[in-house]
């Protein structure tokens, strides 16, 4: 898998487990509707840290624990 498609699959893994919708990750992380959308749509082929860091923040997590998930084993990423 692709590391933006790890990406999405981890925000999406995590909205669930938090009852969150993309448009409230939008309001309480301050990435844009569409910055979220192109993202879980895996339309850019990667994205700024700081993004990720401010999903996080809006999702109430670390960066460490947004990233200690099976998606991101070296094993489990294309280049």
């Amino acid at each position: 898998m692709k590391l933006n498609e790890a990406v999405a699959k981890r925000i999406a893994m995590l909205c669930k487990e938090k009852n969150m919708t993309q448009y409230q990750l939008s309001m309480k992380s301050g990435v844009p509707q569409s910055t979220l959308s192109t993202i879980m749509n895996c339309v850019f082929p990667s994205m700024k840290l700081r993004i990720i860091y401010e999903i996080c923040e809006g999702l109430g997590i670390s960066l460490e624990e947004f990233f200690r998930s099976p998606l991101f084993i070296r094993e489990n990423i294309d280049d």
